[in-house]
């Protein structure tokens, strides 16, 4: 689908998302009820598991804060070359950003980080089977968080297909309900094309090493789809333009 500009939605009811089972046998990324459940509040002690991928004590996750109200959509959306710093207890995680082929996501990511959205919330979903991603982008850590608004799909790969290092969107089966969760694939992941896709919006440049330790420790208490067992939290996230040469 073409996004117009300065496309976005204003939901009248809160977003309670579905998921579905995809074609390579696993769960999509989602941004509603799922295995992670209300049990993915950041834990009060660090775990072996943590530990042995290299983090530091999660934060508690905030009761207070930007999200809890709605936000208002950004005004506007970017285009250029722009780059994020991911701070978490595991350590920073360096993206760039595709502004130009994902402007309303580009637009949202960066209006969610200005906003301290994402300030001391845990990754709440790790997926080991089917599917290979490392869910986050959820300040209730509950994964049925969303900021406000909602947008649709753009910059979806037509094979269905993301490499380790993609930075995408997670979504309801509604295509248009995307919002504040994002996901990061650390192994080569399919994912049906029915429906719309998943929005690419840029890739891990710095860092994918932090990921990958967080994935070798597994899903907390077994399993292929759930919290961690190394809790990892997004501290904050700083959105920069990157200035041309001249």
């Amino acid at each position: 689908m073409e996004l117009g500009r300065h496309w976005w939605r204003l939901p009248s009811l809160v977003m309670v998302s579905v998921l579905a089972l995809s074609a390579c046998g696993g769960a999509e990324p989602g941004t509603g009820d799922d295995t992670a459940g209300d049990h993915a509040a950041a834990s009060t002690t660090l775990s072996p598991e943590g530990a042995g991928a290299g983090c530091t004590e999660p934060p508690v996750v905030p009761s207070t804060g930007p999200a809890a109200a709605p936000l208002d959509p950004p005004e506007g959306e970017v285009s250029g070359t722009w780059t994020a710093q991911i701070e978490t207890n595991c350590g920073v995680i360096e993206v760039e950003l595709y502004a130009d082929q994902a402007p309303v996501t580009v637009s949202s990511f960066r209006h969610l980080a200005e906003a301290s959205y994402w300030a001391d919330s845990p990754c709440h979903r790790l997926t080991t089977q089917g599917i290979f991603v490392l869910q986050c982008g959820d300040p209730t850590g509950t994964g049925r968080g969303a900021p406000g608004y909602t947008f649709g799909i753009e910059n979806a790969p037509e094979d269905g297909k993301y490499p380790p290092g993609t930075l995408a969107m997670a979504r309801a089966q509604d295509p248009n309900s995307n919002g504040g969760q994002f996901f990061i694939v650390y192994e080569d992941t399919e994912l049906p094309v029915a429906g719309g896709g998943y929005s690419i919006f840029g890739r891990v440049t710095g860092g994918m090493d932090i990921v990958d330790r967080v994935a070798e420790q597994g899903v907390d208490g077994g399993g292929a789809d759930g919290p961690p067992a190394a809790p990892i939290s997004i501290l904050s996230v700083e959105v920069t333009q990157e200035k041309a040469s001249e």
